[in-house]
Order: structure tokens, then C-alpha cells, then sequence
């Protein structure tokens, strides 16, 4: 195949206070024309940095590329201007951000922004630019184009705004497309739509394109070649087949590992232990030695080359020489990257069904805010739902929906526009004296999507943590308060040394983790989990998962699990609602859900949840949900129980319909 970019040890260095961080060292890897290369890690692995210092992009000071070469189109971008780059940048190599809020102006229109470019590389006039980028807008699927050109970016939704940085970067008709998580923070409804797009307009204009991500669901669904790359390395290459179905290296083992399986639920997920090196000091040897449990003494000392598995296929671990013992990898890690060796079995944990007891009970709640005069949104519009104590119970659906509505309303960050929630018989609402209320706040803690901006910057964690304890006077001796302290940091798998610090000297997932303990400092009953490891890398992920079912079983927590991460809530979860424009539509044990789905918008969902494997990805075929298809003749849908514990949103002849099992018509 012929090359369209060629990489060679590229190294790239940041200059701190503390020293120089060599972010990238010594990557080399080519992209072939009209294909699509993945590059997977976690956070800090050097994944962003590589694919920016493509296009020049890292901002110097205190950024720089110490060496290397990046050879495009017979030239070494590495030494070319910045005004050369300009020529390039948008034209020849495009790329699409992560954020696409902050990555469009938005005091510009998203007609006049896409027009920017046309204008300067393609040298087009005004009128022929125009009809250039409605005709993009059309491309990508922003309906109603020819009005929309004149909307600003806060008009769209988020897989809208995302749809606009993709018309934006194939306006010039680049040759290469650098994908930096683009689906990260969008549903799984709206991903599956952008990836389809992506190899749509892929096959219509031959671009070749590097896609980077730490979704191995998505890999499996867009990528031709995969690259792993672990503290500033690629430590093993290969067609998306071979990384899969025969990894090699330790590190990919524990990717794959720690990625749920949407078909069993175990009593843990995967991790990887320990965390990825300093880059201000990189380690001697192999950077994942120390948490690799199959590491030999040379692992410490020498670092490995890149062994050949195939033609296709390297990897750099010693692992692979000749004299290394041989791991043998059980065939389910090889089929699915479901299992690793000598891990205990997956056996479905069922709970019990026989003697639950009400916890929460929510009743036709409403939550509406109003937008403007007699005008309002109905975020929560007529819920309905229980939770018993000492169970899981996940809230899923796209953004929008009402979840975080739902769990803020529960945690009485709003209060209810209508309805009822009783929490042990006793409505959490209406006039109660300070000290009843006091003691609900206590029973009932949240843990936040964002553990950065949840957290209080100028306070240590020690204080953080303890915060909620002052509150409540639950310890009035200092010592006794800072050893409670000391033994949540345990808990949730910190070292008391982390006290001291402030939440901007950890990374995302011991950030989570600092939430965690917060949200169990006074020992509470129920805990909302609002998207708790959306933003995560699926080994931190694993992590959290594992510690908050291990909590529940040691303490008996009950919670509420917001998510829209499909598969993780499978795992977790005892039931599932889903939820649709403010109403659960579909509700039943995780297992049955997921078994035997109902709702259109449910199998909708199921359809799009992008699975670690492949093969089952080429021939899977997404359904697509229609509101107005899905609904037959005047009747309301009403929540009904067609088998135990199984419940759907359908008029009275769908239900007799279900009754009958005839469940293919909805």
C-alpha cells in the first residue's frame, strides 16, 4: 500500500518548573493512504501530543520537538515554518478536536467559520464558498442547512456542534483527518452516527485517517490498523485483527481486560495495577514493568526493541524473545478481550428477588424549568420508579433525557415541580425542622461527573473529605477526625499522604476517587452516582467500578447509577430504566433488558453500544429509533408490567400484544 505519512522517532519534550517531561519518545509509525489507524492509551500515554505535533500544534514554550522526522507529501514537516505550516494546516492534514464547543468561535456563525477556510486555501469567492458549505452541512447531516448556516454554535446540540467540526475539517479535502476523541463526551446514539459518517465520507473522498481514542468498542468499529501506545511509546502495532484476537503485550492484555462484557457480569472487571511512570524521570528498561506481573528481571533493567509477530503485526516486550517462558492466553481474551489469565470466573451474581425492601419510592415526579413566559422544559415529565435497598439500580438514556435532572431532584439540589419522593416512607420534601434534614443529607450523598470542578481547589483533601464530618459534628476530636480520614483514603485505594494535597495534584480517576471517599466520610445509606467515569480511561474505569460494588458489599450501599455507558451499566447494575424525553420507557433486571429488549428506543440503544470485537462490529446492524414510526394512532403510552419485573411504555394493544409474547412489534 502506498504510504501518505511516514514517522520516525519522533520525540517531543515539555519544559516545567520541575524539569523537562519527555511526552513523546521515539514513536515511529506510518499511515497508509486511505486507511484508518487507531492510536489507543490511557491518559498521559502520549497519544494527543503525537497527533498534535502532526500538525505543528504544540504551543512552544514550553512545548518542542527535540527530534525526529515527519515526512508528508516529499517534505519533513519537523523543520518547516510556521507560515509554511499554515498552508498546510486545514488544507493538506485536518484536524477534528475533542471539544467541539471550544474548538468553534462563538461569536462567529458556523456558515462564516467553515467559510474561513474555504475562502483561504481553496481560493474560491464569496457565493461559490457558501454553496460549498451548505453543501458540507448536508454531507454531515445537519438538517435544514441553507438556515442553519447563519446559527452560532450554542444553537446546536453536542453531536450537532460535532457534525460542524467534521464539515469544518473536510472542507478543503485533506488527505489526512486527525480524529482526536471525537465521541468521547457524546451518547452512544450520536457516536454510532459519527463514526458511520466518518467512514462514509472516508469512502467518498479516499482520506486517510488516524483516530485516536481509549474506546477499544470504537476501535473494533472503525479502525484497519491499530497502534498501543503506553509513557510516550508505541509498544505494539498491528491490523485491528491481530491486536484483538492475538495482543502480545502485557499492557494491550490489560486493555482489553478491563473493557465489560455485555454478556456476563463477574464479580470484577480487569485492572491494570499501579499507575503510568513519570515522564520527568522515565523508568530504566520497560516503562510497564512495574505493573506488569509477568515481568522478568530484564524488564528492569533493558528496554525491550520491537519484536515481529507478522509483517503487520510488532510489539515491544521480552515476552517475545525466543529464551522468555511462554504465556499462555485463555481463548476468550483472544475472541472478545473479556478475560485475563488466571482470573476468577465470571459467574453471573444474581441477587436475590424474594424479600426486597423499599428504599426510595418516586411517583410521577416532574421537574420543569422555565425558559420564558408561560413557556418551560419538562426535563422530568411523570416518573415513576422504586429502589430497593442494597441494589444497583442504573439510569440510562441520551443526554438530555433527564437523568442528572432525576438524580439532582432525589438529592434535593431542586426541588420537584410535582410529584412524590419517599425515602423510607418519608417524603424528602415539604417543611422539615434543620436537624430531619441534616440527618437526609447525610443518608442520601452524591458523587459528581466531574471530580474536578466538584471539588473545592483551594481546600486540601484532607479538608475536602472531612467537610461533610464537620457538618454533620460527627467527630469533635482532630484526631480522631483526620484518622477517619486516613482510613477512607484506604478505602478508596489512596495513600494517607495524599492528605495533604490539593485536587489539582491528581490525576482524573484519583480525583473520582477523592469524590468517592467525600460521598462515604458520613456514612451514608443511598448514593446517586451521576455519570461517575465518563470521562475516564477504561483501566481507571475498571478501577472505580470494582471499588464502588466492593463498597456496596462491605457496607450495604444502595445505588443509584447514572450513566450513559451502556455496558458499564449492564455490569453494575441489578435493574435498568431507560429514559426518554423525561419518562422511563422500558424497565427490568439488567439481564432480561438486555436479553430481551422491547422499546424500539431501547433496542435503539443496544444497537449502537460499540462491542470490543471486530468481527461483530463489521456485521452488526445499528437500528435507528423514530419517535413518530414508533407510535400508532392517538393513544398515550402508558408504563405497564408485561412480565414480572418487566416493564414498557405501549398502549393497550401493544401490551396484549406482549402478553401474547408476541414481542417483535412494538
Amino acid at each position: 500500500m502506498e504510504k501518505i505519512l511516514d514517522v520516525k522517532n519522533l520525540q517531543v519534550s515539555f519544559d516545567t518548573y520541575a524539569g523537562e517531561v519527555k511526552a513523546v519518545r521515539g514513536v515511529s509509525f506510518h499511515l497508509n493512504k486511505g486507511e484508518t489507524l487507531a492510536i489507543v492509551g490511557e491518559s498521559g500515554s502520549g497519544k494527543s501530543v503525537t497527533s498534535k505535533s502532526l500538525m505543528k500544534l504544540i504551543p512552544n514554550p514550553p512545548g518542542r520537538i527535540t527530534s525526529g522526522e515527519i515526512l508528508f507529501d516529499g517534505k519533513n514537516l519537523v523543520t518547516l515554518t510556521e507560515k509554511q505550516m499554515q498552508n498546510i494546516r486545514g488544507s493538506d492534514i485536518s484536524m477534528i478536536f475533542q471539544d467541539p464547543m471550544t474548538s468553534l468561535n462563538p461569536t462567529m456563525t458556523i456558515g462564516k467559520q467553515i467559510m474561513e477556510s474555504i475562502i483561504k486555501h481553496q481560493k474560491l469567492p464569496k457565493k461559490k464558498a457558501k454553496e460549498k458549505t451548505i453543501e458540507l452541512l448536508e454531507m454531515v447531516g445537519i438538517p435544514n442547512a441553507v438556515m442553519r448556516i447563519s446559527n452560532y454554535p450554542h444553537q446546536f446540540s453536542g453531536g450537532m456542534r460535532q457534525r460542524v467540526v467534521i464539515a469544518m475539517a473536510i472542507s478543503c479535502n485533506p488527505q489526512i483527518l486527525i480524529a482526536d476523541e471525537p465521541t468521547t463526551a457524546l451518547d452512544v446514539t450520536i457516536q454510532s452516527q459519527i463514526l458511520e459518517l466518518l467512514k462514509n465520507l472516508q469512502k467518498k473522498m479516499e482520506t486517510s485517517i488516524i483516530f485516536i481514542t481509549h474506546d477499544l468498542g470504537v476501535v473494533a468499529n472503525i479502525a484497519d490498523r491499530v497502534a498501543v501506545m503506553y509513557a510516550g511509546k508505541i509498544i505494539e502495532i498491528g491490523t485491528v485483527n491481530e491486536i484483538f484476537y492475538n495482543p502480545q503485550h502485557p499492557y494491550t492484555w490489560g486493555l482489553l481486560g478491563a473493557m465489560p462484557n455485555v454478556i456476563y457480569r463477574g464479580e470484577e472487571l480487569i485492572t491494570i495495577p499501579g499507575t503510568p511512570p513519570d515522564l520527568l524521570n522515565p523508568p530504566k528498561g520497560d516503562a510497564f514493568a512495574a505493573r506488569n506481573k509477568y515481568a522478568m528481571e530484564i524488564d528492569f533493567r533493558i528496554e525491550p526493541p520491537m519484536f515481529k509477530v507478522s509483517d503487520t503485526h510488532y510489539a515491544a516486550t521480552w515476552l517475545l524473545h525466543e529464551k522468555a517462558p511462554k504465556v499462555i492466553l485463555p481463548e476468550d481474551l483472544k475472541k472478545q478481550g473479556q478475560s485475563l489469565p488466571n482470573e476468577k470466573s465470571r459467574e453471573r451474581l444474581l441477587k436475590k428477588t424474594d424479600k426486597k425492601e423499599k428504599l426510595l419510592e418516586i411517583k410521577n415526579l416532574k421537574q420543569y424549568f422555565p425558559i420564558g413566559k408561560k413557556q418551560s422544559v419538562k426535563a422530568v415529565d411523570g416518573l415513576s420508579f422504586d429502589i430497593y435497598k442494597g441494589e444497583t439500580f442504573g439510569l440510562v438514556g441520551e443526554s438530555g433525557c433527564g437523568k442528572s435532572t432525576t438524580g439532582r431532584t432525589i438529592s434535593r439540589i431542586y426541588n420537584a415541580t410535582d410529584g412524590e419522593i419517599l425515602y423510607n416512607n418519608e417524603s424528602i420534601f415539604g417543611r422539615k425542622p434543620g436537624s430531619e434534614l441534616q440527618k437526609l443529607n447525610q443518608k442520601i450523598q452524591m458523587i459528581f461527573q466531574d471530580p474536578y470542578s466538584s471539588l473545592n481547589p483551594r481546600l486540601t483533601v484532607a479538608d475536602i473529605i472531612a467537610e461533610g464530618m464537620d457538618i454533620h459534628e460527627l467527630y469533635t476530636n482532630k484526631k480522631e477526625r483526620m484518622e477517619r480520614v486516613y482510613e477512607l483514603l484506604e478505602t478508596v485505594g489512596l495513600n494517607r499522604e495524599h492528605a495533604n494535597r490539593y485536587p489539582h495534584e491528581f490525576s482524573g480517576g484519583q480525583r473520582q476517587r477523592i469524590g468517592i471517599a467525600r460521598a462515604l466520610a458520613v456514612n451514608p445509606e443511598f448514593i446517586i452516582a451521576d455519570e461517575p467515569i465518563s470521562a475516564l480511561d477504561v483501566s481507571i474505569q475498571a478501577q472505580v467500578v470494582n471499588l464502588l460494588k466492593r463498597l456496596q458489599k462491605e457496607k450495604g450501599l444502595t445505588y443509584l447509577f447514572i450513566a450513559h455507558d451502556l455496558s458499564m451499566v449492564k455490569y453494575i447494575s441489578d435493574r435498568i430504566g431507560v429514559m426518554y424525553k423525561g419518562r422511563i420507557v422500558e424497565l427490568a433486571e439488567s439481564d432480561e433488558l438486555y436479553q430481551n429488549p422491547l422499546h424500539p428506543y431501547t433496542k435503539s440503544l443496544l444497537s449502537a453500544i460499540p462491542i470490543p470485537d471486530p468481527n461483530t462490529e463489521r456485521t452488526r446492524r445499528r437500528i435507528k429509533f423514530d419517535d413518530k414510526l414508533s407510535r400508532n394512532g392517538e393513544e398515550e403510552p402508558v408504563l405497564r408490567e408485561v412480565k414480572k419485573g418487566h416493564w414498557v411504555a405501549c398502549t393497550e394493544q401493544e401490551y396484549r400484544k406482549f402478553k401474547n409474547k408476541d414481542s417483535e412489534v412494538i
